[in-house]
């Protein structure tokens, strides 16, 4: 129980930093990755401004471009228009000293350096509203030619969105009178950055979640360890005192029989005196001892019941304790669970009930034959006992890959919640109206069973469907 107390502590922990760590980097790459767009929207919202052009002027507030110089001079000074001047080392234009720009530049349109803005790889492509592209430029671009820029276009006004990404190429679309401009701009370098950013942030989180792994299974037994020592005292006293009452109960157990005795004395005295002047003393007398008697069987009930108790509780406790080993060897499991089963034809019987079982004959697995018929014992007598008059009880043996699967099940007197189920195993459990005990027991048959189960390195869990049945389920390693 403290394995998994502790195993608990650990997944539990983990689980919530491993949350929060996705969390915290799921939201800065998030952020991240809108950054990127954002910006390169802004970007190509200042080109589709501008007709797809860089700006012409930088520092200068108009948005003249250099499609807009209708200059008589424009053919001589056809050059592209966002390459630097040799000797000013500012953009080429005949603009630039009227503008006040003293060769020195400035920033474009939308807070872009003049560095960033030699940086910046984009291409334009017009479409007709047919969805054909009927020109481009990729003059500011080498890695794109036209032919697979107007297959990009193309693609992107057929979309019919706005904006988008088209490879690693943010694309913007923008109507120009009676065609639509498709901007692209190149997001390589960004989204690179972003993903290597991606990347980082994963593995330095899986890193922390390594370390935080280590400490946590450091310090996760000294955390459980009150509550382990604590436990172990509980156990120990629950065996300690499950023996010291066994004591004073067979002294009980014997007084009761002593007294039953001189009893059963009294009687055969006043039967031998017969009817006489006494006889009326007689009758009372023996009324008397005919009521001492039935408090003598109470008692004598209440005393079995208590030393059931106790032997159960010292049993669980044995079997809870992590140095207690079973003895184990290759057990015929089909045949205990089949001559178990059969055991208790008689008392189902009795109480107008039915058995029926499914056992694969020959089934075998490592494990000790006591132990293995007493769970088999509880799981039956729990079934008899919480079963409606005329039900069925259901037991099933099979083999499912590497286990033994052992199946118990019945229809409940009545329905169970998830609750119930998630408590049936606990100790002195039982669903509200099985607290008065008519059935008999003392709620702790299926922790017994759990323990068992657990002491063979298997599994055993309840479930209930529709919640009119009660099926319980433990499957143990086989051969």
């Amino acid at each position: 129980m403290i394995n998994r107390l502790k195993r608990r502590f650990i997944v539990l922990a983990m689980m919530s930093l491993s949350v929060l760590l996705a969390a915290i980097v799921a939201g800065m790459n998030i952020m991240n990755y809108n950054t990127v767009v954002n910006k390169a929207d802004k970007t190509l919202e200042m080109l589709s401004e501008n007709k797809g052009r860089m700006p012409l002027l930088f520092g200068d507030k108009s948005d003249k471009t250099y499609d807009d110089d209708d200059s008589a001079d424009q053919a001589a000074r056809k050059q592209e228009y966002d390459d630097i001047d040799a000797e000013t080392g500012d953009y080429n234009g005949s603009d630039g000293a009227a503008s006040g720009m003293n060769g020195r530049g400035g920033m474009a349109p939308g807070d872009i350096s003049r560095d960033e803005a030699e940086e910046i790889r984009f291409f334009s492509v017009l479409v007709d509203k047919d969805g054909k592209a009927v020109w481009s430029d990729t003059g500011r671009i080498y890695a794109v030619d036209s032919e697979q820029a107007e297959e990009y276009a193309e693609e992107a006004a057929a979309s019919g969105k706005d904006k988008g990404f088209r490879n690693e190429y943010r694309y913007a679309v923008s109507e120009e009178g009676d065609k639509t401009r498709v901007t692209f701009l190149d997001c390589g370098r960004t989204l690179k950055s972003f993903r290597e950013f991606l990347r980082a942030s994963i593995i330095m989180s899986l890193a922390g979640l390594l370390a935080v792994f280590a400490v946590i299974c450091y310090f996760a037994g000294k955390i459980v360890r009150p509550v382990a020592e604590s436990y172990e005292k509980q156990k120990r006293f629950i065996t300690d005192a499950g023996h010291e009452i066994k004591t004073p109960l067979a002294i009980v157990k014997a007084n009761i029989d002593v007294m039953r005795m001189d009893l059963d004395d009294i009687r055969e005295e006043e039967s031998v005196r017969g009817d006489g002047a006494g006889a009326e003393h007689g009758d009372k007398v023996m009324e008397a001892v005919d009521s001492l008697g039935e408090s003598l069987s109470d008692i004598d009930g209440q005393v079995d019941r208590l030393t059931s108790l106790t032997n159960d509780l010292v049993y669980l406790s044995r079997m809870e304790e992590s140095g207690s080993q079973l003895t184990m060897t290759e057990i015929p499991v089909s045949d205990i669970v089949s001559e178990t089963a059969d055991s208790f034809r008689t008392l189902a019987a009795e109480r107008n009930k039915s058995i029926s079982a499914d056992i694969t004959p020959m089934l075998t697995m490592t494990g000790s034959s006591k132990e293995i018929e007493k769970l088999v014992s509880i799981l039956m007598e729990n079934a008899v006992k919480y079963s409606p008059e005329g039900g069925n009880i259901s037991i099933k043996l099979s083999r499912e890959g590497k286990n033994v699967v052992l199946e118990v099940g019945n229809k409940a007197i009545t329905p169970l919640s998830d609750e119930d189920l998630g408590h049936v195993f606990d100790r002195f459990y039982r669903t509200d109206k099985s607290r008065n005990s008519e059935a008999g027991g003392h709620g702790i048959g299926l922790s017994m069973a759990s323990a068992i189960v657990n002491a063979h390195g298997g599994k055993i869990r309840a479930r209930s469907g529709d919640g009119s049945e009660f099926i319980v389920t433990a499957a143990m390693p086989a051969v």
